[in-house]
């Protein structure tokens, strides 16, 4: 998740003794696990709403989609489809002139 190593993991381990001490470690440690949890659930209420208030055609969202590249490429594949077009005329015709930019 976080690419951390045992090295790394160790090293931290050690930071953390030095910085907050022994006998803080424990409490420290639970809370930050219940602040992770509540971040987590805010983040599973926020997706779920969001879901909500898209509508139909979004049961499926993950936030990973509302990346604009991805999310663009989507709507363009979906529009494709229903229209029985080839997705390389569309980007053809979608390009940007770069004496624009």
């Amino acid at each position: 998740m976080f690419n951390i190593g045992a090295g790394e993991f160790i090293a931290l381990a050690v930071l953390a003794l030095i910085l907050i001490g022994p006998d803080k470690l424990p409490e420290f440690a639970q809370s930050a696990a219940k602040f992770l949890h509540k971040v987590r659930g805010m983040a599973n209420t926020a997706t779920a709403e969001l879901r909500e208030n898209l509508g139909p055609g979004y049961e499926d969202l993950q936030v990973t989609d509302l990346h604009p590249k991805k999310f663009i490429k989507r709507q363009l594949d979906t529009y494709a489809t229903e229209n029985n077009l080839d997705i390389q005329e569309i980007k053809k015709s979608a390009q940007i002139d770069p004496d624009l930019l």
